[in-house]
């Protein structure tokens, strides 16, 4: 076994893509394959999965990329120390449903970095990507809600996907207006008062499963309804179209929500937030302080936050 051949594993995990890894180490493929190849003869198994659509971790291989990023960082903190001249980019990813305290405390860990090469990514996604980032290794952590409408078929996927859901908090829903919505006349809402209002949502792709909503009540009918992919889109539509959604009750002024008000919605319903994790690998340095950051930023808005 050489170390290259660990970066080499790291890298088609990272990318999904034999091709694609190939371009970012700059080798040809060939000798990308040959060099898998004789890692998986080496140890007896098979590390991945090759299909048209692309390149998965086996289960073995999956347990075996656990150990593997071990042996890389303490061969990072070797050249740290020793050979200067060598830095190793520091990689960390999210996957997460649309919610601004995510985007929050990302930020507040890249502004805290001491290090001259990093390489993050942060995915505001669709409930089902954001189990399947992590499951695959695409993302360390994701970011999801659970109540009792989706929490049996979710956690169901949970398992299966050998993922672990950590709570962080729980929050009573709240409806999202432009502050110019003649809504934010009300302390509180009920749902007799949104039923000439457009209802927007995070639409979810092909599994258009009302379990997999990002907003609690999506099986109840709604006169006017627009699905949206993104957050931006979701609070013009507010503003231009006096719409709304339904979801935590978080916003952060921070990152320019100041055109948006978060109303009390008064249902029988709450949701519990967390953040999902590989049940073999365990948080990462940088994965610990993101979770430590958006524990932080949660308390700040004044929710009790489950500390495991």
């Amino acid at each position: 076994m050489r170390i290259q051949q660990l970066e080499y594993l790291e890298k088609i995990a990272q990318t999904g893509s034999m091709n694609e890894a190939a371009k970012q180490l700059y080798i040809s493929q060939p000798s990308l394959t040959q060099a898998i190849k004789e890692l998986e003869t080496e140890y007896q198994l098979q590390l991945f999965y090759r299909s048209k659509t692309g390149m998965t971790l086996t289960n073995e291989g999956r347990e075996f990329i656990n150990y593997t990023r071990g042996i890389l960082d303490q061969v990072n903190l070797l050249n740290a120390k020793f050979k200067t001249e060598t830095v190793r980019k520091q990689v960390f990813s999210v996957s997460a449903q649309h919610y601004a305290f995510v985007v929050h405390a990302f930020v507040e860990l890249v502004k805290q970095l001491d290090v001259e090469e990093y390489e993050f990514t942060l995915r505001e996604t669709l409930t089902e990507n954001t189990l399947n980032d992590v499951q695959h290794f695409k993302s360390e952590i994701g970011i999801i809600y659970l109540n009792r409408f989706n929490e049996m078929v979710l956690k169901r996927l949970i398992n299966e996907k050998e993922l672990e859901f950590i709570p962080l908090f729980e929050a009573q829903p709240h409806v999202f207006v432009g502050r110019d919505n003649p809504l934010t006349q009300k302390k509180k809402l009920s749902l007799e008062d949104l039923t000439d209002y457009t209802y927007l949502s995070y639409e979810q792709g092909d599994t258009n499963s009302f379990y997999f909503s990002e907003e609690i009540l999506s099986t109840m009918h709604y006169k006017k309804h627009i699905k949206i992919s993104d957050r931006a889109t979701i609070f013009n539509l507010m503003v231009g179209l006096d719409g709304y959604t339904i979801s935590s009750g978080i916003i952060s002024s921070e990152l320019n929500d100041e055109k948006i008000v978060a109303i009390p919605l008064e249902v029988e319903d709450s949701m519990l937030l967390g953040y999902l994790k590989h049940k073999k690998i365990a948080l990462s340095p940088m994965g610990r302080e993101y979770i430590d950051l958006l524990k932080q930023h949660i308390r700040n808005y004044g929710f009790e936050v489950f500390d495991k």
